[in-house]
């Protein structure tokens, strides 16, 4: 299962610096992990993980094998996006193909010219959001005079649509984002197929300059403070300084260079984790003496579920998932340990799997 998230913002706010030190950092650690460019605009990066190294070293695992994010870098926004102004088309087709959002937020000064003239994060932000909702209300009243007609028929299908569609149209006139729209759980699997704008979760990310990057500004105080109402994520990086950790091949030389400005690890690493988190995903992991390998489930996901990732078949002829919870693996060093002490537990098809589960699937087809 793939998720990705799309990295968006206006022009000279530091997106495409951020998106193009995201994949040199990661073609740079291809010798340890597994990363490729799908296409120009394109790139898997590795979720950093502590736990995969450290049940690796305790399996003397030959490969180690992280999960992914994949990251695209959309096409710039201009005001008239939704009406087809610049490449209002191509980003909004982008953006409606990705799983959430990484708005890149310009909260520096300097000589870098502002399309608006100024430094003012949280009206960019409005500027985006709004074209998205200018598009989203465009097709919910599309959808919404398309199904009135076949609810006049009697069509049940097109009734529970329509209500559903009124909900969300009432929140967008009031020009708040479709994802804050109350929606019922009987009522989700209709609303995610409505394929709106701005039910994308969406994550902060404030750029700033390099002195800043350890404590934020004003600027990026105003962008966790709009997080924080819409009850979202902000993170903190300085774009410049990703760039120059991207281009260090020394890990020595690059922990040097971060500990110089106060920072213990890359934005770009905070950014990946807390998209990870936005997407609501978890990951479990299986390991042997072959490899170690983090693999991506939704939270909310059954023990089959997540056999199904590795394989159809794993989930097709479950039985049972032999389970070891993450922290009982490291203190009974292992499998074995874990077998001897009682920690590994056979779960069923009805269990949900947990972050940090150490799976090993039986099955039969």
């Amino acid at each position: 299962m793939g998720f990705n998230c799309g990295i968006v913002g206006l022009p000279n706010v530091g997106k495409s610096t951020l998106f193009n030190a995201l994949t040199e950092t990661a073609a740079a650690e291809a010798a340890n992990y597994p990363f490729c460019t799908i296409e120009p605009n394109i790139g898997r990066v590795s979720v950093p993980d502590s736990r995969l190294d450290k049940i690796a070293a305790i399996a003397n695992s030959q490969k180690i094998i992280p999960t992914q994010l994949e990251f695209v870098d959309i096409a710039g926004l201009v005001r008239g996006a939704s009406k087809g102004e610049g490449m209002g088309n191509e980003f909004l087709g982008n953006i409606r193909s990705v799983d959430a959002i990484v708005h890149v937020l310009r909260c520096f000064d300097g000589e870098v010219t502002h399309v608006d003239g100024s430094v003012d994060p949280i009206r960019d932000a409005e500027t985006v959001e709004t074209e998205l909702l200018i598009s989203d209300l465009e097709s919910v009243e599309k959808q919404i005079a398309s199904n009135t007609k076949k609810a006049k028929g009697n069509d049940k299908e097109a009734k529970a649509k329509l209500a559903v569609l009124n909900i969300v149209y009432d929140v967008l006139q009031d020009g708040k984002a479709a994802r804050t729209a109350d929606i019922s759980a009987d009522d989700k699997p209709i609303y995610d197929q409505l394929q709106l704008l701005t039910a994308k979760p969406v994550l902060y990310v404030a750029n700033v300059e390099e002195e800043n990057a350890a404590t934020g500004n004003a600027y990026s105080r105003l962008v966790e403070e709009r997080a924080t109402a819409e009850g979202g994520i902000c993170v903190i990086i300085s774009a410049a300084i990703e760039a120059e950790v991207a281009s260090l091949s020394d890990a020595e030389e690059k922990a040097e260079f971060l500990a110089d400005l106060g920072l213990e690890e890359t934005g770009l690493k905070r950014i990946i984790r807390a998209g990870y988190e936005l997407l609501g995903l978890l990951t479990f992991f299986t390991v042997g003496p072959k490899e170690a390998r983090a693999w991506t489930v939704v939270a909310g996901s059954t023990a089959p579920n997540a056999a199904g990732e590795i394989h159809t078949d794993f989930e097709r002829g479950f039985i049972r998932a032999e389970t070891i919870a993450y922290d009982d693996y490291i203190a009974c060093n292992g499998e074995q340990g874990a077998k001897d002490t009682g920690k590994m537990r056979a779960e069923g098809k009805e269990y949900l799997t947990k972050d940090g589960d150490i799976f090993h699937f039986r099955f039969n087809v």
